[in-house]
């Protein structure tokens, strides 16, 4: 896209236009870059103390248009009003989360050696990397991308700020209310755009990019940084999750059949961990289960973000995506449970799916949206290989068995995220938060994102120089 070219998004729920605006071109993003490197030595300079008065403004800020926010977030996601509000009170939480994570996992370090004769002390200390740039989702357009902010501008860094293209009024609305708190200009600089303006971004001048989306483009991210090692990538991906359901007690059917509802339909199916395959016995207890999924999803509301009684979940975020699924979806091998249909015409809203595909080879990919794969085995070894048989490691959830079968799943499992008795998608800030495989690069986020916010500076230090050679002297 160039600087003349207009973006604009859509109310998913009734495909009405909700922004427009300009969308950045190089040159926009060259200039972003340059604002924002004019803007950073003087706020990594600054006191820690000032920095974080500015952060506590901003969720204070957050706060206070809590439900103008929210709105915003339901409109241009077509996510529930009541799921929206839920963001933004994660996006307040962020904060002090970040100033804990910032101070334990970056904070600074001092001591005397043991046995120095000198009184030399060690050091470690943090240093902001300088200029980074985030790539934001459309899923949580305003939690995943403030999840690299807050901490980014907490060790000192400035940032230039692309959000999906699909949900640029949440990004400026962000810009906005950091702007209400006192922030600096330059430091969060936003430029909308689509898949060109995110290239540009990746290729300007910056120290580093962080990045939340897919894997095919987290994969073209770490190609192109591979020739740039001296900045630093951080890649949150997506999974194909799996949900192993083993042993489960009778009396707990339905129990699990919410958690695994939960798992495969929150969001319309639009969060990097929700299940997308569902691995159960063969025979009658996998059946009962089954059924019980069944019985639950036929139950689930699909509705726009504003209706009563409030909907489970809304559309997925455009047409484009739903006709993707659909077409995903007639391409898979097995048995139809419950069609992916469109539900409205004309308007993203699909069916909560689920395919048997036992015994078929279903592609390893992450459809995201609401169509959950069972998958039938004969016993928890195949369930483990089965649950394994991904490119993917972002989440995995065991329910049913007990603590020993639990101990067996975690150990078994090449993922970031271990959930017992839990959805797929439960995860916590106070947590780090990531995966392996095509899930990520080993730089997880929520509190770890402290960790590619600022590097480590070791230094060894004493008032006055000493002799320090004992030895080869004439």
């Amino acid at each position: 896209m160039s600087a003349s070219e207009r973006l604009t998004s859509h109310r998913p729920h009734d495909g009405s236009r909700l922004w427009d605006g300009a969308a950045a071109g190089p040159a926009e993003v060259a200039a972003a870059v340059a604002a924002a490197r004019a803007a950073q030595p003087a706020w990594g300079a600054a006191p820690l103390a000032d920095r974080l008065a500015i952060v506590r403004a901003f969720k204070a800020a957050v706060e206070a248009e809590a439900e103008p926010f929210a709105r915003l977030i339901a409109e241009e996601t077509g996510k529930p009003l009541w799921e929206a509000r839920t963001e933004v009170a994660s996006v307040a939480a962020k904060v002090e989360i970040s100033i804990a994570a910032h101070a334990e996992r970056t904070g600074t370090r001092e001591g005397a050696f043991a046995a120095d004769p000198h009184g030399a002390r060690q050091a470690v200390r943090h240093r902001p990397h300088g200029v980074l740039a985030v790539l934001g989702p459309y899923n949580f357009p305003a939690h995943l991308p403030n999840g690299h902010i807050v901490p980014a501008l907490i060790a000192g860094n400035a940032l230039v700020f692309k959000p999906s293209e699909l949900t640029p009024a949440v990004g400026e609305r962000m810009a906005q209310l950091w702007a209400s708190a006192g922030l600096p200009e330059g430091l969060l600089a936003v430029v909308q755009g689509g898949a060109e303006t995110g290239r540009a971004l990746a290729a300007a001048e910056t120290d580093g990019l962080l990045f939340t989306g897919s894997a095919t483009t987290g994969a073209a991210l770490a190609r192109q940084f591979a020739e740039t090692p001296h900045r630093i990538l951080a890649l949150e991906m997506g999974g194909n999750n799996p949900l192993v359901a083993w042993d489960v007690a009778e009396a707990d059917i339905e129990a699990a059949a919410r958690v695994i509802v939960q798992s495969a339909f929150l969001s319309a199916g639009q969060r990097c961990t929700c299940a997308r395959r569902l691995i159960v016995e063969a025979g009658p207890a996998g059946d009962r289960l089954v059924d019980a999924v069944v019985a639950l999803a036929d139950r689930l509301i699909v509705g726009a973000p504003f209706d009563q009684p409030p909907p489970f979940m809304g559309p997925v975020i455009d047409n484009r995506a739903a006709d993707r699924l659909l077409a995903a979806a007639g391409a898979l091998p097995g048995r139809v449970i419950r069609p992916l249909k469109r539900l409205r015409p004309g308007l993203p809203f699909l069916s909560p799916a689920i395919l048997d595909v036992t015994g078929q080879n279903a592609p390893d990919e992450e459809l995201f949206g609401p169509l959950l794969q069972v998958r039938r085995v004969p016993d928890f070894a195949a369930a483990l290989a089965a649950a394994n048989a991904t490119r993917f490691g972002l989440s995995a959830a065991l329910v049913g068995g007990d603590a020993t079968l639990y101990d067996r799943f975690w150990k078994g499992s090449r993922v970031g995220v271990v959930n017992w008795n839990r959805p797929t998608n439960g995860a916590a800030s106070s947590a780090p938060f990531g995966g392996v495989g095509a899930s990520g690069n080993h730089r997880p986020s929520a509190f770890y994102a402290a960790d590619y916010c600022a590097f480590p500076v070791a230094s060894i230090e004493a008032d006055r120089p000493a002799l320090t050679i004992a030895q080869g002297l004439r």
